[in-house]
């Protein structure tokens, strides 16, 4: 695809165009043509990744006043991660109008998600320096709002379990183990007392009335925990 064609398909003008060219050369592209007058990506996806931090973080600040810093900390990894924004490149196209080498476009180059992430940052890092952070932030709230519903729908999807197991097997490489520790009341209306462990460290603990039910609390008062800042597994681990 022709920069021309790029730029009007994902809505993007630019004063200076070298800068969007730039934006789209990977480095392979450099290394076949040394003696050509263009500069790679990589100081501009620098460049982006900063930028994109700082205006994830502050949408997500604005659009949940409430919601504690550790909730607005795995929202931006959700919407800043690799696989996150490569979804965003191909939203508008960005792999077609990447200018790779030979050798990386037989090899699948222009759908590698960290090209594709790597790209929509660069571009992102010239937007900034062409237009500034107002340019930026047009651009990307559309594609970060629907990419944030995404995201939340997902994590809803998700019960308390799993979404510990997530964080203890990324943070800790360790699986949570649930231990029932105290049943009381009548056989028709029993209570069961779970608590989980997340290595030698008690993270959570719930009741149900079922063990399963028990559980699920036990690992939502963990998560509840770690949004807080109040976990016994951030103190054990600074």
């Amino acid at each position: 695809m022709e920069l021309d064609d790029f730029l009007r398909q994902a809505g993007l003008t630019f004063r200076d165009t070298s800068l969007a060219l730039q934006a789209l050369t990977h480095r392979s592209y450099i290394n076949e043509q040394p003696d050509g007058d263009s500069a790679d990506n990589e100081r501009l996806e620098f460049l982006g990744d900063a930028v994109l931090d700082f205006l994830v973080g502050d949408m997500l600040f604005r659009r949940f006043p409430d919601e504690p810093e550790g909730y607005l900390t795995r929202l931006r990894a959700a919407l800043v991660k690799t696989e996150a924004l490569a979804e965003l490149s191909h939203r508008i196209h960005l792999g077609a109008a990447l200018r790779v080498g030979r050798g990386e476009e037989m090899s699948g180059g222009r759908e590698r998600p960290t090209n594709l992430c790597a790209g929509f940052e660069a571009v992102v890092g010239a937007l900034y320096l062409d237009q500034g952070l107002d340019a930026v932030r047009h651009f990307t709230t559309p594609l970060l709002d629907d990419l944030l519903k995404q995201v939340l729908k997902e994590s809803s999807d998700k019960d308390a379990r799993s979404l510990l197991q997530e964080w203890s097997q990324s943070r800790r490489s360790l699986t949570p183990v649930y231990e029932t520790v105290d049943a009381f009341g009548p056989d028709h209306a029993k209570e069961f007392v779970v608590e989980v462990w997340i290595g030698e460290q008690l993270a959570g603990r719930g009741t149900g009335r079922s063990k399963q039910s028990a559980a699920q609390s036990a690992a939502q008062d963990a998560l509840t925990q770690l949004e807080s800042g109040e976990s016994p597994l951030l103190l054990s681990s600074s």
